[in-house]
């Protein structure tokens, strides 16, 4: 895509991704402008690749951060500055290549459509997905929509998806979570808490074999203590949130 939108734009976020990361970026610029990468402390040299990559790119903009502070953090900053600029809606994808570069046009399409939604990218696996990983997010999905009562989320770790600026920073900027691994499905599920409704779209995922330039930083026991620890959060938070929510459900 030639001609930038004034209204949406991809957002990266990129820590340590490798090589990988260069055709992720070659890959959202080819459907889109403009795409945003935020480099959240990165080490490995790709920091460098992408400053120089934007130099010769208008529709690059890379925004680096001093020290690794996750995700969610590299993601609300990218918000910030997008906002800044009169930016409505950030379409997030990783910078790993496991994510459809392809269907960036249909997602904000489907945006533009309904511009009050979040379009979440439910993700169709394929040999390569581990199983143990894809058995997991079947727990964490069914406890969000536990959270939600079943308001609609079709996945709640895929990052492939379309935010609503303003609703998704005020949630954030409410509460300091949100700011790792948990950034995910936690903005989901406080996203419909705030009224704004999920569509989904299926996106393939691929995951890249170390032989086939593949990062992953997911830690298993970390990152599933974090997950746990969010959800237990967001059930107290549900309990308390539970009459108005009936209401809601009642009345749609």
């Amino acid at each position: 895509m030639n001609s930038p939108s004034s209204t949406h734009l991809v957002l990266i976020p990129s820590y340590n991704p490798g090589p990988k990361v260069y055709e992720t970026v070659r890959a959202a610029r080819q459907y889109w402008n403009p795409v945003w990468i935020v480099i959240d402390g990165s080490t490995d040299g790709t920091a460098e690749g992408l400053q120089a990559l934007a130099a010769g790119d208008a529709g690059l903009q890379v925004i680096a951060l001093p020290k690794n502070m996750g995700k969610g953090t590299a993601v609300l900053h990218g918000l910030d500055h997008a906002a800044a600029q009169g930016f409505t809606h950030a379409l997030t994808m990783d910078s790993d290549g496991q994510h459809p570069a392809e269907l960036i046009p249909g997602f904000m399409a489907e945006s533009l459509r309904k511009p009050d939604c979040m379009v979440l990218g439910r993700p169709v696996f394929d040999a390569s997905a581990p199983s143990l990983r894809v058995k997991g997010r079947q727990v964490s999905n069914w406890w969000a929509n536990l959270e939600t009562l079943w308001a609609g989320i079709g996945d709640s770790l895929f990052g492939f998806r379309v935010y609503p600026i303003a609703p998704l920073r005020s949630v954030m900027r409410r509460q300091r979570w949100m700011r790792r691994f948990d950034f995910d499905p936690e903005a989901v599920v406080r996203l419909c808490w705030r009224g704004v409704k999920p569509v989904n779209m299926a996106a393939p995922v691929r995951y890249f074999t170390v032989e086939e330039g593949g990062v992953s930083h997911f830690r298993y026991m970390r990152d599933n203590t974090l997950l746990t620890w969010m959800h237990t959060r967001l059930l107290l938070e549900f309990a308390a949130r539970l009459p108005l929510l009936l209401i809601r459900k009642l009345r749609q």
